[in-house]
C-alpha cells in the first residue's frame, strides 16, 4: 500500500506534471470557465464542443485519472459516470487544482476550500445556550450586492459547497435571492437552520431556488431541546424536519452532544431515522460564544468515547447515516470495525474499498483550514465557525483580500494542516485520520496546536482544560 501511494505521489508531484496541471486552471474565454472544468466536461462526455486547448487538456486529465484509478484499484468507467454530476466534477477540478498547487500532501490540501460556512447574519429568533455565534440581534452584515460579489469570488476560486448559516439565515430577507445566485454560479448550496421557520411553503421555495441540503438542529428529546432553545421549539423543529424531507431536500439533523443529552442519543437516532432524515450529525461541543457559559456540560473523554462507539454501532445497522464532527470518530471506527469498508472522515462516511482505504490518511482528520473555512456576516474569514473572532486566527476579508493568498500562504492555515506538529496528537498513529478538533484545542488552551482534551488518549489534559476554562 505504501508503494502504491508512493508511486502515484511520484507521478503527481513531478514538477512537469504539476506545471501542466497549473496551466489548466487558467480561464478559458471560449468556454467561459477554467480550462480544467471545461476539459472535465469533455472527458465525461457532457460537452463535446470545447476549444482545441480544452480538448487536449481533456486527454491529459484522462491519463492522470487512468493512472490514479489503476493505482488505487478504482474502476475508471465508474469514475467517469460519477463525474457526470456537475458538483462531483467541480470537486474533481478542486482536487486537481490542489495537486497542481500543493502536490500530494498528507493530509491532502485541495486547490480551494471544498466548503465555506457563511454566517450570513447574527440575527436569530432563538437564543440557544450553546450558540457559537452568540446570535440574537443583527450586527454588521454584507448588503445583497456585496453578498453576491462575495459569492462570485468563492465560485471563481473553485469552492464547491456554500453553506448559509447564522444566526438564523431564514430571518435574512434576501436569503432566497442569495441561494439562487449561488446555485446559478455552480455552487452546491446548503443551509443550517433551527428549523422553526421552515414551513412547507418555505421548504419548497428554498428547494426551487436551488438549495440542495439543509441541516436542522435538534438537541435532544422534547424537554431537553426546549431547555436549550426555547419552550416550544421542539414541535416547530420536528415539523421543519418533516417539511424539508417532504420538499425533497437532503436533510441532516444536527445534535450538539453534551451531558444534557448524552444519554438520549439512542432515542434521538431512533427519532431522526423515523422522520426520514438522511444523516444525523453528532456535533462536538466547543466552548465558544455562549458555549463558554456552559463549559461544565462538555463530555468527559470517557463519555465521548462511549458516545462515538454507540454511534458507530448504530451507523452500521441503520438506514440513516450517523456521523460526527469529532475527528476521533474515525479512530474509533478503525479500532472497532471488522473487515468494514466504511471509513468515517470529519463530515462524511465514505466507502473506501481495497486500495482506496489508503486515502483515509489523506482526507481524514479535522478539516478546519483545509477542507473548509468560515465566514462572518461582514465577510471576515476564519478557519472554522467554532473559532472565536480573535485577531490571532483572523485570516482576511472576502471583499478586501485575495483568496489565493490566504489559502496558499497563511501561517495559521499551514499550522492547522500539519498533523505532525500537534502537541500530544503529533505522535499518535491515528493523527492523519484524526488529529483532534483544532477549535476545541484553541478554545481551551489558546493554541491551535494544543491537544484536544476530549480524546480518550488525551484524557490527562481534560482536568487541566476544565480548570483553564473556569
Amino acid at each position: 500500500m505504501i508503494d502504491t501511494v508512493h508511486f502515484f505521489s511520484i507521478v503527481a508531484n513531478n514538477p512537469l506534471v504539476r506545471g501542466i496541471l497549473k496551466a489548466t486552471c487558467i480561464y478559458c474565454e471560449k468556454d467561459h470557465k477554467s480550462r480544467l472544468e471545461a476539459s472535465l466536461e469533455n472527458y465525461v462526455g457532457v460537452n463535446k464542443d470545447v476549444c482545441i486547448k480544452c480538448k487536449l487538456t481533456s486527454k491529459l486529465i484522462a491519463g492522470i485519472i487512468k493512472i490514479a484509478s489503476k493505482t488505487f484499484g478504482a474502476d475508471e468507467d465508474e469514475i467517469k459516470e460519477r463525474f457526470r454530476d456537475p458538483y462531483w466534477r467541480r470537486g474533481l477540478a478542486n482536487v486537481i487544482k490542489g495537486i497542481a498547487t500543493f502536490g500530494i500532501t498528507k493530509p491532502f490540501i485541495p486547490g480551494a476550500p471544498f466548503q465555506i460556512v457563511w454566517n450570513v447574519t447574527k440575527a436569530c429568533n432563538l437564543k440557544c445556550k450553546h450558540c457559537y455565534e452568540d446570535a440574537g440581534k443583527m450586527g454588521s452584515e454584507l448588503s445583497t450586492e456585496e453578498a453576491k460579489k462575495a459569492i462570485d469570488k468563492l465560485a471563481d476560486f473553485g469552492v464547491v459547497i456554500l453553506a448559509f448559516s447564522g444566526g438564523e439565515p431564514l430571518v435574512r430577507g434576501d436569503i432566497v435571492d442569495l441561494i439562487k445566485h449561488a446555485s446559478n454560479r455552480g455552487l452546491y448550496v446548503a443551509m443550517a437552520t433551527n428549523g422553526t421557520l421552515l414551513t412547507k411553503e418555505k421548504a419548497k421555495e428554498l428547494k426551487n431556488a436551488g438549495l440542495g441540503f439543509v441541516q436542522i438542529s435538534l438537541d435532544g428529546l422534547k424537554d431537553t431541546h426546549n431547555r436549550f432553545r426555547g419552550s416550544d421549539a421542539f414541535e416547530k423543529t420536528v415539523e421543519g424536519i418533516k417539511n424539508a424531507v417532504e420538499a425533497g431536500l437532503f436533510v441532516e439533523v444536527a445534535t450538539t452532544v453534551t451531558k444534557m443529552n448524552y444519554r438520549e442519543i439512542p432515542e434521538i437516532i431512533e427519532l431522526v431515522d423515523s422522520l426520514g432524515a438522511d444523516w444525523l450529525m453528532l456535533y462536538n461541543f466547543v466552548p465558544v460564544g455562549r458555549g463558554k457559559e456552559i463549559v461544565d456540560l462538555d463530555l468527559s473523554p470517557e463519555e465521548r468515547e462511549n458516545m462515538l462507539k454507540l454511534a458507530w454501532e448504530e451507523n452500521l445497522k441503520r438506514r440513516i447515516s450517523v456521523l460526527s464532527t469529532a475527528p476521533q470518530y474515525a479512530r474509533v471506527a478503525v479500532q472497532m470495525q471488522n473487515m468494514c469498508d466504511v471509513v468515517p472522515t470529519h463530515f462524511y462516511n465514505p466507502t473506501l474499498k481495497g486500495k482506496l482505504k489508503a486515502l483515509a490518511n489523506f482526507i481524514g482528520g479535522c478539516g478546519a483550514g483545509r477542507f473548509y473555512l468560515a465566514m462572518e456576516p461582514n465577510g471576515d474569514i476564519y478557519p472554522c465557525v467554532f473559532f472565536p473572532r480573535d485577531r490571532e486566527v483572523y485570516l482576511g476579508n472576502i471583499l478586501r483580500d485575495d483568496l489565493s493568498d490566504i489559502w496558499e500562504s497563511n501561517e495559521i492555515l499551514w499550522k492547522l494542516r500539519n498533523k505532525d506538529i500537534i502537541k500530544s496528537c503529533g505522535a499518535c498513529r491515528f493523527r492523519h485520520i484524526c488529529g483532534g478538533c483544532r477549535a476545541r484545542a484553541y478554545n481551551y488552551f489558546g493554541d491551535v496546536l494544543a491537544p484536544d482534551p476530549g480524546c480518550i488518549m488525551n484524557k490527562r489534559y481534560y482536568k487541566e482544560a476544565m480548570v483553564v476554562s473556569q
